[in-house]
């Protein structure tokens, strides 16, 4: 049986680590820049690399930008760790909900999932990139280069495939666009946080930087993390705002200070 949702983009809701509900994508700095790079990349069936630290938005803005650009032709691939050819091969065969069994053979899988390439424009995103070696990278490049598909190849993931992909001039000299991902300054914080989610409106700036200096450290999957404990806080204790007792309980929840 075809797992009809694997590969496609999920709901905007499922960006957000924990699910969160009523948390909001909230308009960063590298937001607008994901977007037009992603724009240029897929004009130039190219491939990309986001890369940079955990939690610090790459899945969320490429997600976004692609449900903006391209909902229809987008697979995303989400593999285990350390994944070889053979785990992308069948990655693929799923994602693009081919019929059948997989081959066997690794020329007869490669010249199917040619051909699949060929018959219409994919955007093919490679989540958790930073998981993969040197073979893994070249493979997708060995589909890239190949003459028949039609594809943009989207990386997202750690330092870990920056290191890999920049040692090694065959697959650097491939990449389209390199794009860093930072944790939040602080002054961006105070502007985003807010507006993330309803929790925070109206939370004095000064506690909201104090939660990052301590805790969140320009971390959206972190700063979702301290907000789902602070909302568990606040109906356990009846609260309707957020105060400085609170956030010493969500610390002793997180191993935060």
């Amino acid at each position: 049986m075809i797992d009809l949702d694997y590969g496609l983009l999920p709901p905007e809701a499922d960006d957000h680590f924990l699910g969160l509900e009523h948390a909001q994508l909230v308009g960063t700095d590298a937001l607008p820049t994901t977007r037009d790079n992603i724009e240029a990349v897929i004009e130039a069936k190219a491939m990309m690399c986001v890369y940079g630290p955990a939690g610090s938005g790459k899945t969320m803005s490429v997600n976004s930008a692609l449900r903006h650009l391209a909902p229809e032709n987008t697979y995303r691939l989400e593999l285990r760790a350390g994944p070889t050819p053979r785990d992308i091969r069948h990655g693929l065969f799923k994602a693009l909900g081919l019929p059948g069994e997989p081959p066997t053979r690794p020329i007869e899988f490669d010249n199917l999932l040619k051909d699949a390439l060929a018959e219409e424009f994919r955007i093919l995103v490679c989540d958790e990139a930073q998981w993969m070696k040197k073979t893994s990278f070249e493979y997708w490049r060995h589909l890239w280069d190949d003459k028949r598909t039609d594809i943009a190849v989207i990386f997202a993931g750690g330092d870990g495939c920056y290191k890999i992909l920049r040692r090694e001039p065959m697959l650097a000299s491939r990449i389209y666009i390199w794009q860093e991902f930072t944790r939040l300054a602080r002054a961006e914080v105070c502007q985003t946080i807010p507006a993330f989610h309803p929790v925070w409106a109206g939370v004095e700036v000064k506690l909201i930087e104090t939660i990052d200096k301590q805790a969140a450290h320009g971390s959206f999957r972190n700063r979702a993390n301290i907000t789902a404990h602070v909302l568990t806080g606040m109906r356990k204790k009846n609260l309707a705002q957020i105060d400085e007792e609170l956030i010493h309980w969500v610390y002793s929840k997180i191993g935060g200070m």
